[in-house]
């Protein structure tokens, strides 16, 4: 059979490119208007290849699919997202819980990389670095005496797992060149930053995010406190954006009586999911308080919507973000991903507290925090519209609203006091206060180390001059002495300073205590615990809802005085 089909193959093979060509020309065709017609497949692969084979000049036809995916994404809803190949792996990084790299926290403030902290068991401890050393060289080439984007120091400090990196480090003390290869690991991503006793039998506990470790980093956490004798319990979810809802699921879990409703999700293309309590957690019988902000969302969202809707514990502080969408992470063979939304989440009362938005218009949706403190609600309770939104019921039946966040129960407004115009120009001029506390720290490494623990180190603090000293370096920074707004700004600017100062050397534990220690939402958490009613009732809150607020005067957002003008780095 074959030798009588061979003399015939040639003529087959070109009878069939015959018949593509044909067909080609019929469903891909120019006529006498100059249109192009296809058939079936995808328009834009069509269009790009018109543009490949046809356009007067030479394209990158990739770099053109590059820029036209973001825009197909920003006509969906505001939380789906493409994610280049370039960027993928440090956008995941952060979820992941870890990375590669050398393992330290720096700044570079002025124009050298100076070592804040070397992560403890981390690959630079291993190899000898300590806090306050300065890298001049990273393999050989100069790194210091001009400047150098923080972002770019990090690329070159972070790199594969087990490769090398070459430092030429100055330590104090030292006339010469430190010379060391530090080899590259696991670098873990801390998302629990605190965790403390903040008062008798009550621990603390600050979660910045929710990544593949925090669970086990939260149940470490929990088994530190009840070691210290803690058995209530304040969770600070405040400027927490979320992150992997399981883990907020499994962290829920460890308060939750078994078989209470935790979360359920729904979509277009996925049924109704139920996710239950399983009654194994540590601590279903203690007190818990949930606190509360603006820049609390998605998975935080969860979190505060499981244990209001179950009464299991207060939420105190702002009503939250408003994200109750789900996305789902789809890899693409290049490296990029997607982040689609697959779904909606609704607390166990059946709210969805997703705010309104309207698909292809992301601007409108993020103006709406600024829009809600234009309007008042940072600071008054008051201004908080909830006629419009529909109205649920708790376990207990007490009244809580979808569509737009979560309202606590306890309304704490944002703190100004202290808040002046020279307050503003030290955090807002050059990270002034954190640039003093990080040269403070330097010049008084030896005395500073000294102490054994925070509250040690906070006393001495209080004993030195440091507000003269600090407001006479700022003077040197282009910041001029204002005595009476000053004093007004007193005791905002040495906790600040203290704060920073103490993180130099403790970290975030050595931070928070001070930072939080006229926190007016800690203090009405610890209040409401040590007063026995952290449990909702119908009868221990005021409008079975949002309750008293005390009165500041409206003047600034609360993120100015946020952590964020510290600026560090970790690689």
């Amino acid at each position: 059979m074959n030798k009588k089909l061979s003399p015939w193959l040639p003529v087959i093979i070109a009878s069939s490119i015959a018949l593509g060509i044909l067909i080609g020309n019929y469903f891909l065709s120019s006529d006498k208007q100059g249109k192009i017609t296809y058939f079936g497949g995808n328009k834009i692969n069509a269009i790009l290849d018109i543009i490949n084979s046809q356009y007067v000049d030479t394209v990158d036809v990739q770099d053109l699919v590059e820029g036209v995916i973001p825009k197909i994404f920003s006509e969906l809803d505001p939380h789906s997202l493409y994610i280049p190949a370039k960027d993928a792996q440090s956008v995941n990084e952060e979820l992941e819980g870890s990375f590669s790299g050398i393992g330290v926290s720096f700044n570079m403030q002025t124009d050298t990389i100076l070592v804040i902290s070397v992560i403890p068991g981390g690959p630079s401890e291993k190899a000898g670095l300590l806090p306050f050393d300065r890298i001049i060289t990273i393999n050989d080439s100069i790194f210091a005496g001009k400047k150098i984007n923080q972002n770019d120091v990090m690329k070159t400090l972070r790199g594969a797992r087990n490769s090398t990196v070459r430092l030429g480090v100055k330590r104090r003390n030292s006339p010469e060149l430190l010379h060391f290869e530090v080899t590259r690991g696991d670098v873990p991503v801390v998302s629990v930053d605190a965790v403390y006793p903040v008062d008798e039998n009550i621990g603390f506990i600050k979660v910045s995010k929710f990544t593949r470790t925090s669970y086990n980093e939260f149940i470490t956490a929990i088994a530190k406190l009840k070691n210290e004798g803690c058995n209530s319990f304040i969770i600070d979810l405040r400027s927490n954006t979320g992150g992997i809802m399981e883990t907020a699921v499994n962290m829920i879990n460890e308060f939750m009586p078994q078989g209470r409703l935790i979360v359920y999700t729904e979509g277009k293309t996925l049924p109704r999911s139920d996710i239950y309590a399983n009654g194994t957690g540590t601590c279903i019988n203690d007190p818990i308080v949930i606190l509360t902000d603006e820049g609390s969302a998605s998975a935080s969202e969860i979190f505060a919507g499981a244990i209001q809707d179950n009464d299991r514990g207060l939420i105190i502080g702002r009503r939250t973000y408003g994200k109750g969408l789900v996305q789902t992470q789809i890899g693409l063979i290049d490296g990029s991903q997607l982040r689609l939304t697959i779904a909606r989440y609704y607390t166990p009362s059946g709210r969805s507290i997703q705010k309104e938005y309207e698909m292809g218009h992301s601007e409108a949706y993020d103006m709406d925090i600024y829009n809600r403190y234009v309007h008042g609600e940072f600071y008054s309770a008051d201004s908080i519209r909830t006629d419009n939104l529909p109205e649920y019921q708790t376990s207990i039946g007490r009244k809580v609203f979808g569509g737009g966040g979560i309202i606590p129960d306890l309304f704490i407004p944002s703190d100004t006091s202290g808040i002046t115009s020279y307050f503003n120009n030290i955090t807002r001029n050059s990270n002034v206060l954190y640039l003093y506390a990080l040269e403070y720290s330097d010049k008084n490494y030896d005395r500073l180390s000294s102490f054994p623990t925070y509250r040690d180190l906070y006393n001495y603090l209080e004993q030195q001059p440091i507000l003269s000293d600090f407001t006479d370096f700022a003077e040197t920074q282009g910041i001029k002495k204002r005595p009476f707004l000053i004093n007004i700004s007193a005791e905002l600017i040495k906790t600040h300073l203290y704060a920073y100062i103490s993180r130099n050397f403790f970290d975030e534990n050595g931070f928070y205590p001070i930072f939080y220690r006229n926190d007016e939402t800690v203090l009405r958490a610890i209040k409401v615990i040590k007063e026995g009613k952290s449990a909702p009732s119908l009868d221990n809150l005021v409008d079975k809802g949002i309750s008293e607020c005390t009165t500041h005067t409206p003047f600034q957002r609360y993120a100015i005085i946020r952590e964020r003008i510290r600026g560090n780095h970790i690689a």
